[in-house]
């Protein structure tokens, strides 16, 4: 069983129907466990009652939330959600527990053994969360894959923040809108190209040694992987969306899944566009998933 780490936010959404629990790296660590990983959430909560619910919540799940810190300065993290035609936009509010994270001896001991962990550009938003992040990836073994899922959120990142962070990756995703701002932050410049999602991709290859691949997802259109041996684009898999928070995040889990099983990119896209569509056809990013539908699934990603 591979162990996994999502390293950041972890979070309520206050949607118009009500609290959702949420934030990138806890909505990726919950599909990987699913998928059938240890799958480990490493983060901060406060010391209020969203953190009781919080950990009452995650233990339904085959999480392993057993190194969530505890703040009793700051309160849990909570984000305020309004949709429109199924499309969140967000007010993150500040400060949260989750800005400061510290790497303690038991996470560093924890990644030290890691398989892979993903991490992102939003949890780095404070000087003490972001410097935790780097030493976490920092310790974690030569064979981990490094996954830094892009999270473009104004005023949350910098040029450092996204220069840094892809230098630590082996694996970026973003979707692509944040494609030709991520290009610009980094200084590849804007690329003028029929295919100009590849070409982006292919210049983040070329410009930091330590990457072997890239994922963009592109909502309803698919997905395109580029690593340093070819690149594989998805048509996508269609369907009816009920909201779209957590469904990149299951794209990065599943296609993390199968990257640790050595799959073709052709399997990484299909696995990733699977859950993706499936999590955008339910209401918020941990919606209960029959376990005929996780079998389902895997039969149409491996067949």
């Amino acid at each position: 069983m591979h162990r996994i780490f999502g390293i950041g936010e972890l979070l309520w959404d206050m949607l118009p129907s009500g609290p959702q629990l949420g934030g990138a790296p806890a909505n990726y660590s919950v599909m990987a466990a699913r998928l059938g990983n240890h799958a480990t959430i490493l983060s901060r909560i406060g010391d209020d009652p969203l953190a009781q619910l919080t950990r009452d919540l995650l233990s339904r799940y085959p999480v392993d939330a057993t190194l969530l810190q505890r703040d009793v300065q700051h309160e849990t993290g909570r984000v305020t959600v309004e949709l429109a035609e199924g499309q969140p936009s967000y007010v993150i509010h500040e400060p949260a527990a989750w800005d400061f994270m510290e790497a303690t001896e038991p996470w560093i001991d924890a990644v030290r053994h890691a398989d892979a962990l993903c991490f992102g550009s939003l949890a780095q938003r404070h000087p003490v969360s972001r410097q935790t992040i780097h030493a976490l990836v920092q310790s974690a073994p030569d064979h981990c894959e490094r996954i830094f899922d892009v999270n473009l959120r104004d005023p949350y990142f910098s040029q450092e923040i996204l220069r840094s962070s892809i230098a630590l990756a082996s694996v970026v995703k973003m979707n692509d809108l944040e494609v030709p701002r991520v290009l610009s932050q980094v200084g590849v410049g804007r690329i003028d190209s029929a295919d100009a999602l590849r070409a982006g991709a292919e210049a983040l290859l070329e410009n930091f040694a330590g990457l072997r691949l890239v994922a963009v997802t592109c909502g309803g259109e698919g997905s395109l992987l580029v690593s340093r041996d070819g690149w594989h684009r998805h048509p996508g898999i269609p369907a009816q969306v009920a909201d779209t928070i957590g469904a990149g995040d299951a794209f990065t889990a599943a296609m993390t899944h199968y990257l640790l099983r050595s799959a073709p990119l052709e399997t990484l896209n299909e696995a990733g566009n699977r859950w993706g569509s499936y999590i955008a056809s339910q209401a918020g990013a941990m919606p209960a998933i029959p376990q005929e539908t996780i079998t389902r699934l895997r039969a149409e990603i491996e067949g």
